[in-house]
């Protein structure tokens, strides 16, 4: 979710932990269960501390709930909050509790945090499991999610106003985490922009010259306008992940504002890596010996390159309009960069990374890497392809979107502040940032607080009747006299804050009654 500056920010009372419970069972090698632990500067015997108490939750938990796997302890000082990402590995994120009013947040949105830190390094890196049978010894994995992680929290940097997928956490040495002022966010969905007939027509349109132009190999695309989702041929799970990197690091805001070119790329190395590096060194020796940061440039040299995806600012426009970086390192035997690749989640198959910008027009094309012949030299005729018969599709795309673009208040309805969530499609869309900063802190802390029981009830639900949805109505009036509202029905979540309601319960109600008829079909309508 977009973070916002006034977010809960944790200093020293913040862990966050990924282990392997099949791993270091034995006196002496305790310390082969860690994978990853932040801070790294910790003591071993605090990081070991931190973990056993981890484990002997989860073993107490499972007591109780053989099936379900533990989500969240609430301890007297902590939040102890689970994600068992893999078959007996888990990542935990430890959170001390706070008397101030701002350190106020849904567990649910840390679990989401956590469920989309594994969910990308997958989709670059492989599962864990599979990076532990590569290499026993652990130390590659080590390296890889010691990288990962730190450029997923690494500094924050202004994102479009109108972002509410994804931001980035680390401040300094502070982690921003998700707080009652995203409660009108919901992380792990994508955010779709409503086109006309006649746009839809000519993406669909564009998508098919794009296949075309790869010939007898299999095209999967994803159509971006701004930061919003336009089309795609991919699963929802997959759609996700690619949706949220393209967001942190590939669509136009995400880009420097500068012009560049490869051959800017080639000069800045040096620099951009200087700073890139401070955050890997920033936890000191010892984590640098244990977690195996072995090499952090692009070019290993005589070290294993650690690919690092989520680095700022290394993506580029290239002057055929396809983004290039240098990431992936050179291809073998050569000083030309490699084309960066992903792990589909539903097919498991390893595909090529093309991504082709025009203004506000992002492209991303996914090639199976066993389709394409001649592996670099197949994708840069795959690309040339592009350029040469789709180039025209792309602008008119593009300008048709941009005319039929409302801005980054496109989707305001006056009088509401609203959340709608279609977890069927895992798709969602909210009333601007700009728009819910002008709601007061009592209402944004009634709408966490009420959103937080909506989780409870949903997770009681799945456990009691899991072939069965829930509906739930309620509404709340706040402290400063604000409606707080949630529905839920078949799947659909809203969730609406009216500051400027009259006193009546009805009328609450009925304004809630013609959003659902003008903006959601009447999903939400209770007649």
């Amino acid at each position: 979710m977009g973070l916002s500056s006034a977010n809960t920010v944790v200093n020293e009372g913040f862990q966050f932990c990924i282990f392997d419970l099949r791993r270091g069972q034995h006196e002496g090698q305790e310390l082969d269960k860690i994978l990853f632990f932040y801070p790294a500067d910790l003591p071993f015997s605090t990081q070991l501390s931190v973990i056993g108490l981890s484990e002997g939750l989860i073993t107490f938990t499972r007591i109780f709930s053989p099936e379900a796997a533990c989500e969240v302890i609430e301890a007297e000082r902590h939040s102890h909050v689970f994600h068992q990402a893999e078959p007996d590995i888990w990542m935990v994120m430890v959170v001390e509790k706070s008397k101030e009013s701002d350190a106020i947040w849904r567990i649910d949105a840390l679990r989401r945090v956590l469920k989309e830190v594994h969910s990308l390094f997958v989709m670059f890196h492989g599962s864990i499991r599979s990076l532990l049978d590569k290499e026993p010894s652990g130390e590659l994995v080590r390296s890889h999610l010691y990288a990962f992680i730190m450029d997923y929290l690494s500094a924050f940097q202004k994102r479009s106003p109108w972002d509410i997928c994804c931001c980035d956490f680390l401040v300094g040495k502070k982690i921003k985490l998700p707080s009652f002022r995203d409660c009108l966010k919901e992380r792990g969905t994508v955010q779709m922009l409503t086109v006309g007939r006649e746009a839809a027509l000519e993406v669909q349109s564009l998508v098919r010259v794009l296949e075309s132009c790869a010939g007898n190999a299999p095209c999967y695309s994803l159509v971006l306008f701004q930061d919003l989702l336009v089309s795609t041929t991919l699963s929802p799970d997959d759609t996700i992940n690619l949706f949220t990197y393209a967001v942190l690091r590939l669509a136009p805001n995400a880009l420097l504002s500068r012009a560049s070119s490869w051959s800017y790329l080639r000069k800045g190395n040096t620099a951009s890596q200087i700073a890139a590096a401070s955050v890997m060194a920033s936890s000191g020796s010892v984590s640098e010996q244990f977690y195996g940061s072995r090499d952090t440039s692009p070019h290993g040299g005589e070290r294993s390159h650690v690919v690092r995806p989520l680095q700022h600012n290394k993506w580029y426009k290239g002057t055929d309009g396809f983004l290039v970086t240098d990431i992936w390192g050179p291809e073998v035997g050569s000083m030309v960069s490699a084309t960066p690749t992903v792990l589909l989640h539903q097919t498991e198959e390893r595909m090529y990374l093309c991504v082709y910008q025009h203004k506000s027009l992002t492209l991303i094309l996914l090639f199976p890497i066993s389709s394409i012949l001649n592996g670099e030299q197949g994708i840069s005729v795959v690309k040339q392809q592009i350029v040469e018969n789709a180039s025209l599709k792309m602008l008119k795309v593009e300008e048709k979107l941009s005319k039929g673009w409302g801005g980054e208040n496109a989707y305001h309805v006056g009088g509401y502040r609203y959340l709608l969530v279609d977890g069927d499609r895992n798709v969602s869309r909210a009333s601007p940032p700009g728009k819910v900063t002008t709601l007061t802190k009592e209402s944004l802390i009634s709408l966490s607080n009420l959103r937080e029981e909506i989780d409870l009830e949903k997770s009681r639900a799945k456990w009691d009747d899991p072939d069965h949805e829930k509906d739930l109505e309620i509404c709340i009036r706040a402290k400063n006299n604000a409606w707080v509202i949630a529905r839920t029905t078949r799947g659909k979540e809203l969730y609406m804050v009216l500051e400027k309601a009259n006193e009546t319960l009805l009328f609450a109600s009925d304004a809630i009654e013609k959003f659902s008829n003008r903006y959601c079909s009447g999903a939400f309508s209770l007649d």
